[in-house]
């Protein structure tokens, strides 16, 4: 061994290093201290009568606290400044800390709906939550990934635990079924992305992603065409697509959403898209950005580089939403319906992505928010429905609001603003998508941005008639004869009642939650291509 890593000097950097990096990164030792808990408590007699999603809750509510205090330096002033964790594997920056304080906050409301619901049961509460947690630390490091290694690490450990959520209910066949089919997709991108990064780092000599970032720019300042590097970044982002149900890398989703419980589908349609749009966005701006140290070549290089980026993504985007929107359309099954429209709305947050802008970026951060509370309820009175009545189906919904009318106003609200009408949140989530890609589009002279806008509000008007049939069902069509009605939980009508009332009135919010959130968020991915025409021929 080298004598130079064994001197006091070295010994006690390390150490201040290891102790800051773990001091940034504490809303993830807490998760991480919490699976420890909750298998040493499994192990434990005297906690069997104990359900242990309370034990999760409070998990849950330390690392929200945590991840809340982390991001006031943020939200206080526009902190751009970028702090390297564990020797330049992670990045803490504004884009980590939303994203964490997002999957805390999704964590927290899933783990609530889960103790009303009950699924997990109290013998099985353990095992969930475990991997309920090792899941939320998976993409808590997705959002924070700055190396190839970590990349590929932080979205195993997301998925490996989400494999186990959807097969969960045992004695189920469909479930069984469907957790097959996510595994077995799941190992196939995993495959082909691990494959393009082993080209990837072999091309550029290293796997950090500046480094990276460096190799393609200088490929595109000589001008060369260099097909080993561009189709080894398409094999990485086939595995971004995949954790983004993007199409034609979608098959998996409404089978796997259709199997696995409504809980479940609400953790994997809201916090996997957040990590996967997290981890997209740093990985294409990085590449394109670079360092903004001189600004007229970092527009030039901007300017080249998208147009790698730019179309593909853009085409990718148009067909992801209308093929999810035309599809939900024949469902029968409020489970698969929804998990098609999760395809839609991936095609709208990657619509932000394909414009390669921080603002862009900062677009679907807003539309992750927004998409959080509305795709939250709309699973949750599916849960609470079937739980009341036994059946996930469209049809034996016909006169719901006779049975839940609370729930049935709520589905509306959630619905509603899936859609994007004024004046419910989900409208201001798409008008800031939609507003980015005509700026972008009409400032930077992007064409095939104007066109992708033209898509999106053509698919928002595809996207009512689904989910206005939704509502025809549960509000127009009768009661059938002799149908019962079942109580619901006044503490169920409360959580959903929180939901709604934040999609139908957080239109209140819109500038601070955009300026002092989604904004700060992206501070560090400013560069001057946004800020004033790209310089050169376009």
């Amino acid at each position: 061994m080298n004598q130079h890593f064994l001197t006091g000097e070295s010994v006690t950097q390390l150490t201040q290093s290891l102790g800051g990096s773990l001091a940034v990164f504490a809303p993830e030792l807490v998760l991480a201290g919490g699976i420890v808990l909750l298998l040493l408590l499994r192990m434990l007699s005297a906690f069997n009568r104990l359900h242990l999603g309370y034990v999760a809750l409070g998990i849950g509510a330390v690392a929200l606290w945590l991840s809340w205090t982390q991001w006031q330096p943020f939200l206080m002033a526009d902190n751009s400044v970028q702090q390297s964790a564990f020797g330049g594997m992670l990045v803490f920056d504004g884009l980590t800390a939303f994203i964490r304080l997002f999957l805390m906050a999704g964590l927290v409301l899933l783990v609530w709906l889960t103790l009303m619901t009950g699924i997990p049961d109290r013998e099985d509460s353990a095992d969930f939550y475990v991997l309920l947690l090792g899941a939320v630390v998976g993409m808590n490091l997705m959002a924070s990934a700055n190396h190839l290694l970590m990349v590929f690490i932080s979205i195993e450990m997301a998925s490996l635990p989400s494999y186990g959520l959807v097969g969960f209910l045992k004695g189920r066949r469909q479930s069984s079924e469907a957790a097959l089919k996510y595994v077995v997709y799941g190992g196939a991108a995993a495959g082909v992305m691990l494959y393009g990064m082993s080209f990837l780092v072999g091309r550029c000599g290293s796997g950090y992603l500046p480094d990276v970032a460096l190799s393609f720019q200088a490929l595109l300042r000589d001008g060369g065409f260099d097909p080993l590097l561009l189709v080894s970044i398409l094999m990485i982002l086939i595995g971004l697509a995949f954790k983004l149900s993007a199409v034609p890398f979608h098959f998996w989703c409404p089978d796997v959403f259709e199997g696995a419980a409504a809980e479940v589908g609400a953790f994997l349609s809201v916090a996997s898209k957040g990590a996967a749009v997290a981890l997209t966005g740093r990985f294409c701006l990085t590449l394109v950005a670079g360092t903004p140290a001189d600004p007229v070549a970092n527009a030039e290089l901007w300017n080249s580089a998208s147009h790698y980026f730019g179309p593909a993504l853009a085409f990718f985007a148009a067909v992801t939403a209308t093929f999810g929107n035309l599809a939900a359309y024949t469902q029968t099954n409020l489970k698969r319906l929804l998990a098609y429209s999760t395809i839609a709305h991936a095609g709208i947050l990657i619509m932000g992505i394909a414009a390669l802008t921080a603002d862009g970026l900062s677009a679907a951060l807003l539309y992750l928010v927004v998409y959080l509370f509305g795709n939250f309820g709309a699973f949750a009175v599916v849960a609470l429905l079937r739980n009341a009545y036994g059946t996930e189906d469209l049809a034996d919904y016909s006169g719901m609001v006779r049975r839940a009318p609370f729930l049935t106003v709520a589905m509306a609200i959630f619905l509603l603003s899936l859609v994007g009408l004024p004046p419910l949140m989900g409208y201001v989530a798409k008008f800031e998508i939609f507003a980015e890609l005509y700026q972008a589009g009409y400032n930077l002279n992007r064409p095939h941005l104007i066109y992708l806008l033209i898509v999106g509000l053509f698919n928002t008007v595809i996207s009512l008639f689904y989910y206005v049939k939704v509502l025809k069902v549960m509000i127009i069509e009768p009661l059938p004869e002799g149908a019962a009605v079942q109580p619901i939980a006044p503490l169920a009508n409360i959580y959903v009642g929180i939901l709604a009332f934040v999609t139908a009135f957080g239109l209140r919010v819109w500038d601070p939650l955009m300026e002092h959130g989604a904004k700060r968020a992206t501070a560090p991915m400013r560069f001057v291509a946004e800020q004033v025409p790209a310089a050169g021929p376009r």
